[in-house]
């Protein structure tokens, strides 16, 4: 009935339009037929307009029939759930009781089976009698900004993480590289890989929204091991797809810990090619998080700029088998402004990390401005990083970036581990 409606009143206007358009001369002699041809632009352009109007306000009607139908659905699933919550409260049997410890306990049980299988692979790897590195190596690659003294007394712990406690240790004094690579195993036999968070803020509120996780080694005296000295080293002993894993599985219980506790915080945990590679691990790591649904959308995995364009088959297999779960990906150590936009939606890269020094480099301003415009609408958020001072700040706030990360905001502080 509306399309007859609407051809009806269509025909009609043309109809008029044309009477106007060849009557107008006839009626009046000596008339421009120009002025009849206007005439009837005008009366097709009213009819136009009229019929727009006609249409939008259907659109209008049936769009508040359904917000209307909407809210009476939404209503009765409330009350449905409120009476089926109540009913349950009510009706919960010691069976329902343990059938729901069985499945935590079933869920702790998997995680224990990932950290086994990293220290059985460990002590593999320590039997197979791998090359020892020498104590003279090339370049060192450059330390991660995590890995600096933090510029400012420690700040009171944000009520919403995990426990944070004091810093504990100092930094372990120089060791050759054998010592170092020794210290890092008998930390992972051992279970001396500490987790440490550092915020990531909304802006401008300031307010917690992520941590990122970073690992720190801890010797068996305690001091601290920082990455700028282990890194490298464990990388050439093929040990950092290990300690990446186990910071996943730490990163795993946190989120399962503030999940308890009812805190909305996300984690942001360091993803490399080697965690991709390691299909053994990554099956395990992926019936764990199909079974624990919930975890997902808090856990925000985080790849370089240079390991995503440079992942083959298999880490663009793996991300895509990760995204089809539920999770998000951010990009990190961006150094080429060059970025396909089109490319991270495909791969679900929701977060793109830029320096600070980047953002704020005058020779760049153009290039970042065409990046922020590239991703307006896209679901990309932008996290300016290492951000020090109030002057960087106040500069990252007036470009309308979202969030922000660095020592301005908080050092990466230790996790209290839970019993």
């Amino acid at each position: 009935m509306a399309t007859l409606a609407a051809f009806l009143h269509g025909l009609a206007v043309v109809v008029a339009a044309a009477s106007v358009a060849l009557g107008l001369p006839e009626l009046r002699s000596g008339t421009d037929p120009a002025v009849g041809w206007i005439g009837g632009g005008l009366v097709l352009l009213a009819g136009g307009v009229v019929d727009l109007h006609r249409r939008l306000a259907r659109r209008e009607r049936e769009a508040l029939r359904r917000l209307d139908r909407l809210q009476k659905s939404v209503d009765a699933l409330a009350d449905r759930l409120d009476r089926r919550v109540a009913l349950e409260t009510e009706s919960a049997t010691p069976a329902a009781a343990a059938a729901a410890a069985a499945a935590a306990h079933e869920a702790v049980l998997q995680e224990v089976k990932l950290l086994h299988m990293l220290v059985a692979r460990l002590g593999e790897s320590r039997s197979s009698g791998e090359r020892e590195p020498t104590t003279t190596s090339g370049p060192v690659r450059p330390a991660p900004r995590d890995a600096m003294p933090a510029p400012q007394a420690p700040r009171s712990p944000d009520p919403s993480s995990p426990d944070p406690v004091p810093a504990a240790g100092a930094e372990a004094p120089t060791m050759d590289e054998a010592a170092v690579l020794e210290a890092v195993r008998d930390a992972l036999a051992t279970d001396r890989i500490d987790v440490h968070l550092q915020p990531i803020v909304s802006l401008p509120q300031r307010k917690h929204r992520f941590f990122e996780v970073f690992s720190r080694v801890r010797a068996a005296d305690g001091a601290l091991i920082l990455p700028d000295r282990y890194l490298e080293i464990a990388e050439r002993a093929g040990l950092m797809a290990t300690i990446d894993n186990l910071l996943l599985v730490r990163c795993i219980q946190l989120i399962r810990e503030t999940e308890r506790r009812q805190h909305a915080i996300g984690f942001f945990c360091n993803m490399s090619a080697a965690t991709l590679s390691d299909a053994a691990f990554m099956r395990q790591f992926l019936d764990l998080m199909v079974r624990n649904q919930t975890l997902v959308p808090k856990l925000v995995f985080e790849l370089s700029q240079q390991e995503l364009r440079a992942g083959g088959a298999v880490t663009m297999g793996i991300l895509s088998q990760l995204a089809r779960i539920g999770f998000r990906f951010s990009m990190d150590r961006v150094t080429d402004l060059d970025i396909d936009v089109d490319a991270l939606l495909r791969h679900d890269i929701r977060y793109l990390k830029l320096d600070c020094a980047l953002l704020l480099d005058p020779a760049m301003a153009q290039r970042v401005e065409d990046v922020r415009r590239r991703l307006d609408g896209t679901g990309i958020d932008l996290i300016a990083e290492k951000i020090e001072t109030d002057a960087q700040l106040d500069a990252i706030l007036r470009s309308g970036i979202d969030f922000g990360q660095g020592y301005l905001f908080g050092e990466p502080r230790p996790a209290r581990r839970q019993p």
